[in-house]
């Protein structure tokens, strides 16, 4: 992967997945300890961390370790532990799923950009 791409891959990401790990993270940690900064933190991290071991690793064993990295990132970050940080990820994960689906009501998606 070139740099252009980690770049645009960094800057999609936080676009799309900081937010709803931020409100994810303020509904079960609180707005203390959950800060937006420590969202886009835990986001380029985990990008480049996930390059780092996609070039190393393959497969389902880079996507075991990227699960936990992700899930460490989070413990980090919003100061909390390992189970906690497995619910907040996978509230960011519904929360996606409920915007991607709003904004696909509405017209917005990828369909609608023209790929």
């Amino acid at each position: 992967m070139d740099l252009v791409a980690l770049l645009i891959q960094i800057v999609v990401n936080v676009i799309v997945v900081a937010p709803a790990l931020w409100i994810s993270g303020i509904m079960l940690v609180g707005k203390d300890k959950a800060k937006f900064t420590d969202a886009v933190w835990i986001v380029v991290l985990g990008v480049v961390l996930g390059v780092v071991v996609n070039f190393l690793l393959s497969g389902f064993i880079a996507a075991i370790v990227m699960f936990v990295v992700w899930l460490a990132l989070i413990r980090h970050f919003f100061d909390c532990g390992w189970l906690k940080a497995f619910i907040i990820a996978v509230f960011a994960v519904i929360i996606f799923i409920i915007i991607v689906a709003i904004l696909a009501l509405i017209g917005i998606g990828i369909l609608a950009l023209g790929f």
